[in-house]
């Protein structure tokens, strides 16, 4: 059994809604009232069990559901995972909650309007499973199961556990679950069956078989239960009762094996009777010879009792939710839309006055009481440069949200020199911090004060982890946002790389000479596979870096020390045992510094800066590690001098935010973070209008771009838009579902998709060209959002 992936970012915009309704063909459903289809996203992700349950998770825009006519042999039931949604049953309107469960039957026409962005979960039931249980499918109204008492409280959740395990459940794993599926249906729907259901009976018939088939549900584990007996207690004779079971095609003592037997196959998987034999578990459901039941076991499922419990043992308990500490945990769901109360004014400063910018950037270390953003007009009419310094005033740290205020506005067209900061310049703070007026604004943490408070999208009050203000949830030291005036939601903003400068040391003892850090920390690729004592271990590196970053690519880094992370006590007094909260001053007192290391080697240096990110769509705080279609912590050492980074913007004014400066990275991070170095940009910010994109190689953008003067550099990722695929609980799940699997499956649609819409290609020919032409590489696997880039040549085309 395959998951089978569908998302709308395989198709050029005009060709979506087609697809989409195609996938939904494959549902048993049909879409009604969809948005205009550039704004239409989508994606399904389905298996199918043995047994045939069809269970698909699907995420989209507001748009409406009909069953179709040839969903007619099967159930439809929809779990409301995020969203609003209303059912309607023949001119009724029935609002559903989160979490409530609609039932669709193909006998009685009805629509489930989704009247917002959604996530919900579809599964659709083979007739045979239920249909000896109630009166059928057909028999089933179209309804409401609420989720907030009773047995749809208790499905509800069932059926939420399946879904956000929908990508790894395999089909060994489904067995269990497939059962306990049908016993939780049946339960649910038992209060809402239509009598007379049954093709052939009269309705005074089905009434009688009804009651017939309960009477043997309750007496199943009786081994003297007989025709006779049951006819008995219904009052009907024997010959009565064996002609309705002939009449819908059954047979008394085939239909009592087979419930027995259903019976006994979910004993077999379910951890509680884990310790009974399997003889004592047929004896349990009126068998009474454990070989005869074993026969009957195999002929019906096709594996013995013995192996069919072997493989299920297990399944349950591998699916139990890992506890992460990188992103917003499961139970965390209420901080992503909590309001920014509570917070000292620092953390949401309006910028300072400007002042004459050009004595400024002759002084890249200005006294701390000068103006944070400063703006040079050379002309009236004509482009501006401003200089916008990183202070407290001017950064966010570890978070993105759309309702941060600009601490700057521009023009487009205009240019911005852009100060940066590591937020790993207090592994040594002498060499990174000391003597930096700005670098000293945005660390400062002494046992009464810290500047920047917040550093992370979790709760203020640490009250998840105790580890502090926003619990490092979201690490870069971000500065701006800087707004462009007149960007809207639909455009594209081009952020082109003029220049890159390193940020010197301003401590007497160090002057002038430039340092990064570099920290094979927890959250890295190689955590568990080290070989040598101690394991597991972090490790922080310091690099000097030749001062001139020239474009000869002669500068290089050296290694000068190394030392292993001790737990460091923060001065509000938490202990961090392991990296895991941003700016924590490492005591060197308490660590080891290991000189001499990596020796006669030199690193090229490749300064880039590693998060580009415009302001996200979504509400409330996000988490600036996982890279998404907004652009982000990408992490790709491309996004360096000469390059432009194309951005769809999504909020009004773009809301540009610069940061995680590098000094020199490889491809994938590996270990957890690059050289990081603080570093000043020069940018120019150029608007392109959503008018204007026709027939340019962004006008269909729906992910960052980068453009050098020999490539187009396309970014894939496990989840193309997180926080829309998700829902709610986006900040925990993309850090537990990322694989480079999928990211290459995204890097691969995206440049496919590139290359037909751009060079009108055919499908054949794109498919041909990646593989000869076109360079796939692992951009990172440590942003919780995993990358695979494609580099595509533009020599590739003669024009």
């Amino acid at each position: 059994m395959d998951l089978l992936r569908f998302t709308t970012e395989s198709y050029p915009e005009a060709e979506r809604q087609r697809a989409w309704q195609q996938a939904l063909d494959r549902l048993g459903v049909r879409s009604d009232t969809l948005q205009a289809a550039r704004s239409l996203h989508g994606t399904i992700d389905s298996q199918s069990s043995a047994g045939g349950f069809d269970l698909s998770l699907v995420t989209s825009v507001a748009q409406t559901f009909r069953l179709k006519e040839s969903a007619a042999d099967s159930l439809t039931i929809v779990l409301l995972l995020d969203g609003e949604a209303t059912l309607t049953i023949d001119g009724d309107r029935e609002a559903l909650a989160l979490l409530d469960i609609a039932y669709l039957s193909p006998r009685e026409p009805g629509a489930l309007a989704f009247t917002s962005d959604f996530r919900a979960f579809v599964v659709s039931v083979p007739r045979e499973t239920i249909g000896q249980r109630l009166v059928g499918p057909s028999s089933v109204r179209t309804g409401r199961i609420a989720a907030a008492t009773g047995i749809g409280h208790v499905f509800s959740g069932f059926l939420h556990s399946i879904a956000e395990s929908i990508d790894t459940l395999s089909a060994d794993e489904l067995r269990p679950l497939e059962l306990a599926l049908s016993e939780f249906l049946v339960a649910s729907l038992a209060g809402h069956e239509r009598e007379g259901g049954f093709s052939g009976l009269t309705s005074s018939q089905a009434a009688i078989f009804t009651r017939v088939c309960r009477c043997i549900e309750a007496r199943l584990a009786d081994p003297e239960m007989s025709l006779a007996l049951v006819a008995k207690e219904e009052r009907v004779s024997p010959r009565y009762l064996q002609k309705l079971f002939e009449t819908v095609g059954q047979s008394f003592s085939t239909y009592l094996r087979l419930r027995r037997l259903e019976r006994c196959r979910a004993e077999l998987v379910d951890p509680r009777f884990e310790k009974m034999s399997i003889s004592n578990i047929c004896f349990r459901w009126g068998f009474n010879d454990p070989a005869h039941f074993s026969r009957a076991f195999r002929e019906q499922y096709r594996t013995s009792p013995r192996t069919f419990r072997h493989e299920a043992s297990l399944a349950l308990a591998r699916h139990l939710v890992r506890r992460i500490s990188r992103g917003l945990p499961v139970n965390a769901q209420g901080l992503l839309t909590h309001a920014r109360q509570g917070e000292p004014a620092a953390d949401r400063r309006p910028p300072a006055a400007s002042n004459d910018a050009r004595a400024l950037l002759a002084q890249p270390h200005a006294d701390e009481q000068a103006g944070d953003v400063e703006t040079v007009v050379r002309r009236s009419g004509k482009p501006r440069h401003h200089l916008l310094r990183a202070t407290a005033n001017t950064v966010h740290w570890g978070y993105f949200s759309h309702d941060l205020k600009p601490v700057l506005e521009v023009e487009s067209g205009d240019t911005v020199t852009i100060e940066t900061l590591t937020q790993h310049a207090s592994d040594d703070w002498a060499r990174m911090v000391a003597g930096d007026p700005g670098a000293e604004s945005v660390f400062h943490w002494t046992s009464e004060r810290k500047n920047v408070n917040r550093r992370g999208a979790g709760p203020i009050d640490a009250s998840i982890y105790g580890r502090g203000a926003g619990e490092g949830f979201g690490v870069h030291i971000c500065t701006g946002p800087v707004a462009v005036r007149g960007a809207e939601p639909g455009d594209v903003l081009e952020v082109r790389i003029l220049d890159i400068h390193a940020r010197r040391c301003a401590n007497p003892q160090f002057a002038g000479r430039v340092f990064g850090s570099n920290a094979a920390a927890w959250w890295g690729f190689h955590y568990r596979e080290l070989l040598t004592e101690p394991k597991p271990r972090e490790v922080v590196t310091i690099y000097e870096l030749d001062a001139e970053l020239t474009d000869s690519g002669a500068a290089c880094a050296r290694a000068v020390y190394n030392f292993r992370w001790t737990p460091q006590r923060d001065p509000f007094g938490v202990m961090h045992p392991t990296i895991d909260y941003p700016g924590v001053p490492v005591d060197h007192s308490t660590v080891v510094e290991n000189h001499g290391i990596l020796k006669d080697v030199k690193i090229p240096v490749r300064p880039h800066f590693g998060l580009i990110a415009v302001a996200p769509q979504q509400d409330g705080l996000i988490d600036s590690i996982p890279p998404s279609a907004f652009g982000g912590n990408l992490d790709n050492w491309r996004l360096a001098r000469g390059a432009s980074v194309y951005l769809p913007v999504g909020v009004a004014g773009a809301l540009l935010s610069i940061g995680d400066p590098h000094a020199s990275q490889g491809d994938s991070e590996l270990c957890g973070t690059a050289i990081e170095c603080s570093l000043t940009g020069d940018f120019r910010l150029v608007l392109h209008k959503k008018e204007t994109l026709a027939n340019q190689p962004f006008a269909d953008l729906t992910y960052p771009l980068v453009e050098t003067a020999d490539e187009w550099v396309l970014h894939g990722f496990s989840h193309a838009n997180y926080l829309a695929e998700f829902g709610t609980q986006a900040q925990s799940k993309v850090y537990e579902k990322s694989t480079l699997d999928l990211a290459m499956r995204d890097a691969f649609i995206k440049t496919r998709r590139f290359l037909m819409t751009t060079r009108g290609l055919t499908e054949d020919e794109a498919i041909s060209l990646m593989s000869v032409a076109v360079d796939f590489g692992v951009t990172q696997v440590v942003d919780g959002n995993w990358g695979v880039h494609a580099i595509i040549r533009k020599s590739l085309f003669e024009d």
